[in-house]
């Protein structure tokens, strides 16, 4: 059977955590690349940390990432 590519952009994207049985997948939040003068300092900090992608996308983002 043929190799499965791997979507480089979800490659960049995501990162699979947890065990086999119920892993997560991490990803970067929206809304802080530009205009942050407008966003108070604690929405920008907490924009810092990871989020997860919802339960209903999981099978979508794993399909792009069938090796990792």
């Amino acid at each position: 059977m043929p190799k499965v590519k791997t979507k480089s952009a979800a490659k960049k994207r995501f990162a699979l955590v947890g065990d086999s049985s119920k892993r997560k997948i991490k990803r970067a939040k929206a809304f802080r690349r530009h205009l942050l003068n407008g966003k108070t300092t604690k929405r920008k900090r907490n924009l810092r940390k990871g989020g997860y992608v919802a339960s209903v996308d999981n099978t979508r983002i794993a399909a792009l990432l069938p090796y990792a």
